[in-house]
């Protein structure tokens, strides 16, 4: 067939998350690096083509749409070019951990070692961004880099409780993304199963740990001290921390607890038994 069925995901899921748990630091760094990358592009994306709307089409379902189409390329290049994604693994190793293959130890190991390289693959495309030209131009913020700001701004005004649950909304999406394109067994497929739930989560407005950081840190370049809410503080407190909390419960208890016990705890119980 050219396609999984669900418990067959599920089990492919668990598998792949065992193989992820029992990774070395050294060997989650590189396709770590390459996961914040491939986020950071798609929000370099997000934020060109959202940079040509103006007046009141500058908030406008329309243009949340366009940036939630183009943003869906990052998480395509993560399935199908390969790496690792702290978001995508809150649920891989989540659900390999309630399976009993993976340890405590290993799943924070695992998801620690992809944030933090994720943060540094999303900080060379800032720095690609920043030195590129892409924010100033004669003196001034470039249509881009105005959005930058915007963006940003708006990303540390939500409620500490907001933010947390904007979190689970959008990673509840990405990780149902990924749980797809596990059942497809071509790329077509692949593209197609990452396309609408990470266009929809961009289009809701919910909130991606490892997009922010980008969006944010540019938007802070690009402010340069000029808006009092927008500082590096707010960035963790108002919006990395809550939100990235929010991702691990969307990935890891509305997806993969939820489908570990719908098609592998009764298997488990009858090894058991």
């Amino acid at each position: 067939m050219s396609f999984l069925a669900p418990k067959e995901i599920a089990e492919t899921a668990s598998s792949l998350g065992e193989k992820k748990g029992k990774m070395t630091v050294a060997e989650i760094s590189w396709p770590g690096i390459l996961a914040g990358a491939y986020i950071a592009f798609a929000a370099v994306a997000c934020i060109t083509i959202g940079a040509g709307w103006v007046g009141d089409w500058a908030s406008s379902g329309l243009n949340k749409a366009a940036g939630g189409f183009a943003f869906t390329v990052g998480l395509i290049m993560v399935v199908v070019a390969g790496s690792e994604l702290f978001t995508g693994n809150n649920m891989y190793v989540a659900i390999s951990f309630f399976a009993g293959r993976t340890k405590g130890l290993h799943l924070l190991r695992n998801w620690i070692a992809v944030f933090f390289t994720n943060f540094i693959g999303a900080l060379i495309v800032v720095a690609i961004v920043y030195w590129g030209g892409f924010l100033f131009q004669d003196g001034g913020l470039t249509a881009f880099g105005t959005k930058a700001v915007a963006t940003a701004t708006t990303k540390v005004s939500y409620s500490w409780y907001g933010a947390f649950l904007r979190g689970i909304g959008c990673n509840w999406l990405v990780c149902l993304a990924v749980w797809m394109s596990l059942g497809g067994q071509d790329v077509i497929s692949k593209i197609f199963s990452c396309f609408f739930p990470i266009f929809t989560f961009v289009l809701c407005g919910f909130e991606h740990s490892v997009a922010n950081m980008f969006f944010i840190p540019i938007g802070l370049l690009a402010a340069q001290g000029s808006v009092p809410s927008l500082t590096l503080g707010t960035f963790f407190t108002a919006n990395l921390i809550p939100v990235t909390l929010g991702n691990i419960v969307g990935g890891g208890i509305f997806v993969a607890m939820f489908y570990y016990f719908t098609y592998l705890r009764s298997g488990k119980k009858k090894q058991e038994e």
